[in-house]
């Protein structure tokens, strides 16, 4: 039903328009009276439940971020099945983002082109509002993501994020450090090493007790992978999230007019899968087991996020599939996943 109405409505309209259109759902499911009902429907199964970061998640698959930037459905989320929701990506300062149109559909390609900008309402008022959830029933694990404000410059970065991360410390679960998103300048090359340490020195120190990872681009080299994996590493970081959107549009299946028309922006969806893979492994290899790997890029099935699971990954996240699965997207995969467990616990019973 969903993929009809997809593809006889939601199709033809903005996608920025349609991805608000379906926010708004979301965010009243809480408030609907049909709560509970949503609920029995989308739990995820008791066998999916994951201890990471020090904390009890549901299920391994969560919200990436960039699905809630101002963290105004995280209730909502939780209810339709997903194990944490990573709000943001919040800065300091609030901020309109890009000109419109900034959101483009590769459909061919089950894919998405963004160059949102962090568009969001400033890190103090996500707080705020973030706090209001801390004792909502159906409340999941909230991830917290921050980057540079657009009008700070990059070697006033520390102080910029040091300030969100003051603010948003005291309502997160997690926080992320995002220097890998391709919309705004000068952001990816704070992942320079010797950008990149000071960097999450500064931020671990405003984080105090609370879990703090990095997250990183997919268009590193295999040898920068490696080499800040082996920072976080030595940081003493609780996790790294790989990976972001891509610059790359190699392997599209699109027409290259539509994709030329889309212009800039980071590509996500079964584009990137590869090459997240890929890069989940890399960090794997270099990292200790017990740190918290969360890999984002491309997965779309129950089969996706055990590939992902197998591969070493702790948790995982989607957000671009939501757009062509749709709301009930989560339970599938959970439900996937419980029968994918089931099937391995009868072959080694064997």
């Amino acid at each position: 039903m969903y993929a009809f109405f997809f593809r006889h409505v939601l199709s033809r309209l903005d996608p920025e328009r349609a991805h608000h259109l379906a926010f708004d759902v979301i965010r009243a499911i809480p408030r609907s009276g049909f709560a509970s009902l949503v609920r029995r429907y989308t739990a995820p199964d008791a066998s999916l439940a994951v201890r990471a970061l020090g904390l009890e998640f549901e299920s391994p698959f969560g919200v990436a971020a960039g699905f809630d930037k101002d963290g105004r459905a995280i209730v909502g989320l939780g209810l339709l099945g997903f194990g944490h929701v990573e709000v943001g990506t919040l800065t300091a300062k609030a901020q309109p983002g890009n000109e419109k149109p900034r959101l483009f559909r590769l459909v061919p390609d089950r894919a998405v082109i963004n160059r949102m900008g962090f568009n969001n309402g400033g890190a103090a008022s996500a707080a705020l509002r973030i706090a209001q959830t801390t004792s909502a029933s159906w409340r999941p694990i909230v991830g917290i993501n921050i980057g540079k404000s657009r009008v700070v410059d990059v070697a006033d970065a520390i102080d910029d994020y040091r300030s969100s991360a003051r603010a948003l410390a005291p309502v997160a679960d997690y926080l992320v450090v995002n220097v890998s998103s391709p919309n705004t300048p000068g952001l990816r090359g704070l992942q320079e090493l010797d950008k990149l340490a000071p960097l999450l020195t500064a931020v671990r120190e405003e984080a105090g007790p609370v879990p703090l990872l990095v997250k990183i681009a997919p268009d590193l080299s295999d040898d920068e992978v490696r080499r800040i994996s082996e920072l976080a590493v030595s940081l003493g970081l609780d996790g790294i999230i790989a990976t972001n959107t891509t610059i790359s549009r190699d392997g599209l299946r699109t027409d290259p007019s539509v994709v030329d028309a889309a212009g800039a922006g980071g590509l996500s969806g079964p584009p990137v899968a590869a090459r997240s893979l890929e890069v989940l492994r890399l960090v794997r290899a270099v990292v200790p087991a017990e740190m918290c790997v969360i890999s984002v890029g491309g997965v779309e099935t129950a089969a996706d996020v055990a590939e992902r699971l197998t591969a070493g990954a702790t948790l995982v996240q989607g957000y671009t599939a939501f757009l062509y699965r749709g709301p009930f997207w989560a339970r599938e995969v959970n439900r996937g996943l419980a029968r994918i467990g089931r099937r391995q616990d009868a072959q080694r019973s064997h």
